[in-house]
């Protein structure tokens, strides 16, 4: 008889669950808890969070390379880069809109006495917007996509750059002779392969992983935090949940897709990017599921790494509520060319630099000051953000493999037959009967 095996799922829902356990049980232990993080509970979850930046930068490198190779086209590369940003634009300012239209219908942060909110130190944050923040941070942005030192570049982890260089290196790749071109293909089509093997072995550690880091942010911040700004939470999470299901979702509509079927492709993905606030974790089997569900291996490998810093609809979403919170805790009344000043700021601000730690409070800390908002504001959620940086980490992580669809879809490069065949092989979701031609990617 053979034994029953708990899915990746289950396995990361369960220390979750434990993990808040045993956080909420440190929290009213102090003594003890500050020895059991700093030993235990931090370097376990360190170690996963190490792990997965130790194969994201390979996977993109090699898998575009080989990607781009095989399209072999400088003006196709160009339409799909266009496409791309055009979509990436689109969609995050409908982000922004959403998330302003709800703070101002909902106001999350009218009534509520600013002594009874606690308070922490957003130094760190303060720092690295001082780094990023530039006079003409437009022309910042792409300047720094060209690499003056590739491997420096990949020393620091700046994806956008990688992600250029790659592009240009697998175009390059592809003019040569097939005499030379071939031997590099194969082997950096080994390399890609074998990173994604390296992930499903990482990925038996991320139970773990998810145990620790959510122990360490309960016993931290505890649940008595959250009651002051329930409000901005269940706001935050409603707008969340509107935005996947009513703007992605008429999205996928649109362009023959479901929704819900993306989301249960990846429903693994999902509770692993929520428990631990990271996007990284789960890049790499992000571009591995979009490829098996019929997207061409140069579209996932550049949307993908690109949408990362582009393309982060959770987080625009919420830097517009927090926005509007902050204002309304001061009793400040934005004027609608403040908050049209707001959008266009966001729309900057929030592109290029998500490889920064805090990117959501970096972004608003070079947001706020346009509109006259305090800073000093943005101490009173960073206690929550956490709580809120898992629910948009996990609709960034939806956003963007419902982007490399659509692209696909839009070049006209998206393979029905290789998604229906990947979806009926799925275990837990095959249908009773088959469906017809042409229905597997349709809701």
């Amino acid at each position: 008889m053979k034994k029953a095996k708990l899915s990746l799922a289950w396995q990361i829902l369960i220390g979750l669950v434990l993990g808040i356990a045993i956080g909420a049980v440190l929290n009213h232990f102090s003594a003890e808890k500050a020895w059991w993080i700093s030993n235990v509970l931090q370097p376990a979850g360190d170690i996963f969070i190490r792990l997965i930046k130790m194969i994201v930068i390979p996977i993109v490198i090699s898998s575009l390379i080989v990607g781009i190779a095989g399209v072999g086209d400088a003006k196709k590369l160009g339409r799909i880069g266009v496409k791309t940003i055009l979509y990436f634009e689109v969609v995050t300012t409908i982000a922004i809109v959403v998330g302003l239209l709800l703070a101002n219908l909902f106001h999350p942060g009218a009534g509520i006495d600013m002594s009874t909110l606690g308070t922490v130190d957003i130094s760190k944050y303060t720092a690295t917007a001082a780094e990023v923040q530039h006079e003409h941070a437009f022309i910042e942005t792409i300047l720094n996509l060209i690499p003056s030192n590739i491997f420096a570049a990949v020393a620091r982890g700046d994806m956008l750059p990688i992600i250029f260089f790659s592009v240009l290196f697998g175009l390059g790749l592809s003019s040569l002779k097939p005499e030379l071109r071939e031997p590099l293909v194969t082997m950096f089509q080994g390399v890609s392969e074998s990173m994604f093997k390296v992930t499903h072995m990482i990925m038996k550690y991320a139970p773990i992983g998810v145990f620790a880091l959510i122990a360490v942010t309960v016993a931290n911040f505890g649940f008595a935090s959250l009651l002051p700004l329930a409000k901005l939470v269940i706001l935050v999470y409603v707008a969340i949940l509107f935005f996947a299901f009513a703007v992605l979702g008429l999205i996928a509509r649109l362009f023959g897709f479901s929704i819900l079927k993306l989301m249960r492709i990846f429903k693994d993905e999902l509770v692993l990017a929520y428990s631990t606030a990271s996007s990284e974790t789960v890049l790499p089997r992000v571009i591995e599921k979009m490829e098996a569900y019929g997207a061409p291996k140069a579209i996932c490998s550049f949307v993908v790494p690109t949408g990362y810093s582009f393309n982060l609809d959770g987080s625009t979403l919420y830097q517009s509520i927090a926005a509007i919170f902050i204002a309304q805790l001061y009793g400040i009344d934005l004027s609608i060319g403040q908050q049209l000043m707001l959008v266009l700021t966001l729309m900057v601000t929030s592109k290029g630099i998500a490889g920064v730690p805090g990117v959501s409070f970096v972004v608003l800390l070079a947001t706020l000051g346009s509109v006259g908002i305090p800073l000093e504001g943005l101490a009173f959620i960073a206690g929550v953000d956490r709580v809120m940086d898992m629910a948009r980490t996990a609709l960034n992580v939806i956003g963007n493999a419902l982007a490399v669809l659509v692209i696909s879809r839009w070049e006209g490069m998206y393979d029905d037959a290789k998604g229906e065949r990947y979806w009926n092989s799925l275990p837990h979701w095959r249908s009773k009967e088959a469906l017809p031609a042409g229905e597997a990617s349709r809701g």
